[in-house]
């Protein structure tokens, strides 16, 4: 089985939530964006509604992130 490569989460980064954050009230595949790294692991991630007003800002650990890529990048 190939071996997933590992995405370096930056500063803001668009990022998908892999798992339900119940004690957040977020849940799997909300969209957010990394607003400042906490350290090597966690990230504080802001998720906005429609019109751009915060309704959650959250520390999250960047193993329940995954990064949104928009421009092609070499597999």
């Amino acid at each position: 089985m190939e071996q997933l490569k590992t995405i370096a989460i930056n500063e803001l980064d668009v990022v998908a939530l892999l798992a339900d954050a119940p004690e957040e009230n977020l849940t799997r595949g909300q969209v957010g964006t990394v607003v400042h790294t906490l350290d090597n692991d966690t990230v504080l991630v802001e998720f906005c509604d429609n019109d751009g007003a915060a309704y959650a800002i959250t520390a999250l650990p960047t193993k329940l992130l995954l990064p949104l890529v928009y421009e092609s990048r070499a597999a």
